[in-house]
């Protein structure tokens, strides 16, 4: 669910397009937004390489979106709202999967994501990003992911269920990082191994070892 407040402050500073040319040119914007930022990072890149990334004058860019700040905002909200609808969509899938094979696919269908929105990790840590925002966001991932564990069959207890939402959320963000090393040789034998890693968090219970509390 988007906050009042970043939801009301996109809604007064963007002027939405009523035709289907208009709407056609913001999602190019935001694509090439997110082109960019992932290239460059949220502080080097430019609203002028953004406009000629998505083949749009400055001009236009600045009418859909007054500054590179809200942008990235609107950017990361829509796909916020995208990853919500993918974890929804396996709501039903869960329920005739174990917690292995749902952890599988979770891993699977969260790398995709991340591969296909490159820039939303990197968007979520910069600085002046809606700090509420961020936090809504991110206690709804985790609420999804324990809610689909905690109805596989069979089902992962609440509290384990809660646990490993937090340990699937960062371990993606671990993926994604490796992920972008093009350059290491050995990145999908890392990516398989952490696969692995996440699913013996659930098929092998027994085998972890004792740790004591901090």
């Amino acid at each position: 669910m988007v906050s009042q407040k970043t939801s009301a402050k996109a809604n007064a500073a963007i002027r939405a397009p009523q035709r289907q040319r208009g709407r056609e040119r913001v999602a190019a914007l935001l694509k090439a937004g997110e082109e960019i930022f992932a290239e460059k990072g949220f502080d080097a890149a430019t609203m002028t390489e953004i406009a000629a990334r998505a083949k749009a004058s400055i001009g236009s860019l600045y009418q859909f979106f007054p500054t590179k700040e809200l942008l990235a905002d609107v950017l990361q909200t829509a796909n916020g709202e995208a990853l919500a609808q993918m974890l929804e969509a396996l709501g039903q899938k869960s329920k005739q999967m174990t917690p292995a094979e749902l952890l599988d696919s979770l891993f699977q269908d969260l790398s995709a994501f991340l591969l296909a929105h490159p820039s939303f990790v990197l968007l979520a840590d910069r600085p002046a990003a809606d700090k509420a925002q961020k936090t809504e966001r991110r206690n709804r991932m985790r609420s999804q992911i324990a809610m689909l564990l905690s109805q596989t069959n069979p089902p992962l207890p609440r509290e384990r269920a809660e646990v490993m939402a937090v340990i699937v959320l960062h371990l993606m963000r671990v993926a994604a990082a490796i992920s972008g090393e093009t350059d290491l040789p050995v990145r999908d034998a890392v990516l398989r191994d952490l696969r692995a890693m996440l699913i013996r968090q659930v098929n092998e219970p027994e085998q972890r070892p004792r740790i004591r509390p901090l």
